[in-house]
């Protein structure tokens, strides 16, 4: 069976975005493990903002990738992709009992707790970059209950970038 691993970029102080919505802060200086990663999955989950945000960047990340787009108000995607609208527990099932690698869980947050909710999510590698925002898009909110997470793996670069690997 397929995982679904939540990949993403976290502040010190649990922001996934900065108070503008900026993500400048980021790391971008080395790969970060990003390119083992990559080779790793063949499907990207991401949420309406994070779906616009990257059509702004351009494609050649997710070149090769199938891309599911979670969101109850767009009306289309483009033709490769796939928009899900209806019953995502169901079609999320689908997918990850489907053929295939791994399922990068790409963001945002509400999308994310969504996941989390309902118990989907295998791995968490989270990106701890060594900066505090003091405000902005909080990873975690509007989550029903405790989850306890099994640490694998941490590992620490030059740039004081912490990356953390859990299950569940």
């Amino acid at each position: 069976m397929r995982k679904i691993i939540l990949n993403l970029a976290v502040s010190l102080d649990g922001f996934i975005e900065g108070p503008n919505g900026e993500f400048d802060w980021c790391f971008t200086d080395q790969d970060y493990g990003m390119k083992a990663f990559y080779s790793r999955i063949d499907t990207i989950f991401m949420g309406r903002k994070s779906y616009e945000l990257v059509k702004t960047m351009g494609d050649d990340l997710y070149k090769n990738k199938k891309i599911y787009v979670f969101s109850r108000t767009l009306k289309e995607v483009a033709p490769t992709e796939e928009l899900v609208t209806g019953n995502i527990e169901n079609e999320i099932r689908q997918i990850k009992n489907s053929e295939g690698k791994d399922i990068w869980l790409f963001g945002g947050a509400s999308l994310t707790s969504s996941f989390i909710n309902l118990k989907l999510i295998d791995e968490f590698m989270l990106a701890v970059h060594p900066i505090i925002l003091a405000g902005g898009k909080p990873l975690f909110t509007n989550l029903k209950e405790r989850a306890s997470l099994q640490l694998q793996e941490a590992k620490t670069y030059s740039s004081g970038l912490v990356q953390l690997f859990y299950t569940t």
